[in-house]
């Protein structure tokens, strides 16, 4: 019986999926020592969680926007037995101001990172100043900002072929009805010419 071919896209992706873990894990086991505090941008739903366990962290501050779960996962750790305590704030890092939120997390992190969604808050000058306003804020002297991004050209393709792409296959997706009748018309047009030349021959 002859395995099923697995798709090069899928391929890659698994590829790409098992990478960025390792340079979590690797990020996590060189920077993050026992007890620390770590400040998780754009957490989500803590994808890491099981890698903060491992570390033996001491504190754990979430912080991400409000559609993304975070609450979910607050109420979720409230009920488990952690080793470490655990916060979590509903916060664009890269739109609101952290000092006036956060005011009692002042330079209070071992670590701060980011390892998902970064590329978002390097769409504006802007967002990406406020960004790194808020790291330093929350940031201990000596502390560490560790960051995972995709690569510029990954951003481009994402953000701009995929995107025309899409675009294209949607006008050409309405318009394939009319393409269709011009073909049609026009095909019908040469069968009618054909069978006036061969009634009428010169």
């Amino acid at each position: 019986m002859l395995t099923p071919a697995i798709p090069t896209h899928r391929i890659a992706e698994s590829t790409h999926h098992r990478l960025i873990e390792f340079v979590k894990s690797a990020l996590i086991k060189i920077f993050v020592s026992p007890y620390a505090t770590v400040c998780d941008l754009y957490c989500g739903r803590v994808p890491d969680e099981e890698k903060w366990d491992e570390a033996q962290i001491g504190h754990y501050i979430g912080v991400d926007i409000a559609t993304s779960g975070v609450s979910e996962v607050k109420e979720a750790w409230e009920s488990q037995r952690k080793t470490y305590t655990s916060e979590f704030f509903e916060l664009d890092p890269c739109i609101e101001h952290f000092e006036l939120q956060l005011q009692d997390n002042d330079n209070m992190a071992d670590i701060v990172c980011c390892m998902q969604h970064l590329q978002l808050c390097f769409e504006s000058e802007e967002k990406a100043k406020r960004l790194l306003h808020n790291v330093s804020s929350l940031l201990k002297p000596g502390g560490y900002f560790l960051g995972i991004t995709p690569d510029s050209s990954t951003i481009w393709y994402d953000t701009v072929i995929v995107k025309d792409m899409a675009e294209a296959f949607f006008i050409i997706f309405w318009l394939l009805p009319y393409f269709e009748f011009v073909i049609s018309l026009a095909f019908s047009f040469v069968i009618l010419v054909s069978h006036f030349a061969f009634e009428n021959p010169a």
